[in-house]
């Protein structure tokens, strides 16, 4: 699907599956070349040609690349996971990160608690390490990489909103 790249004299994807001949004027053949078969057989499957083709014709024309790449992961993915489809592996994505960024939560309640009791650093001398801190020595303590990495939300309201989920800490 490489957008609108003059193509050769043989049909599109859509037309070649269809069986049918590939006008000039296809709105197909700009979006699923020849060698794009597969993909247009499972938009074909999933939303089916006659549709794609309305949906196509509606959309502007400098949207449609884009319009047809949505259409080929949907239905990729729908076929993949039949009854989630994309929803599923949006749920799934979530999940992962609530379960991050809890781990990351108990790890800075245990940075807290150590620091409480007095940290030591490799040379025995008493260091502080912020639980907001991007330092080596955080990462080594945590044997993490930062986690600074891994945030998609920081701060308090991080802390708060995981509190509240009510799942004890993954450890």
């Amino acid at each position: 699907m490489r957008g609108h790249e003059p193509r050769s004299s043989s049909s599109c994807a859509a037309c070649k599956l269809l069986k049918r001949r590939c006008t000039p004027t296809c709105i197909f053949a700009p979006h699923f070349r020849s060698s794009d078969q597969i993909t247009f057989a499972k938009v074909h499957k999933v939303f089916g040609a006659s549709n794609v083709s309305k949906l196509l014709s509606e959309v502007p024309e400098e949207q449609r690349q884009e319009t047809v790449n949505s259409l080929a992961y949907e239905a990729d993915v729908r076929l993949k996971d039949p009854v989630y489809g994309c929803i599923g592996a949006i749920a799934s994505l979530q999940k992962k990160m609530l379960e991050l960024q809890h781990d990351i939560a108990v790890a800075r309640n245990r940075l807290l608690a150590h620091n409480a009791a007095g940290g030591v650093n490799n040379n025995n001398s008493h260091v502080l390490l912020s639980p907001l801190d991007d330092s080596p020595q955080l990462a080594a303590f945590l044997d993490l990489v930062p986690y600074s990495d891994l945030m998609l939300l920081d701060g308090s309201g991080l802390d708060a909103y995981l509190f509240d989920i009510g799942q004890p800490p993954f450890v």
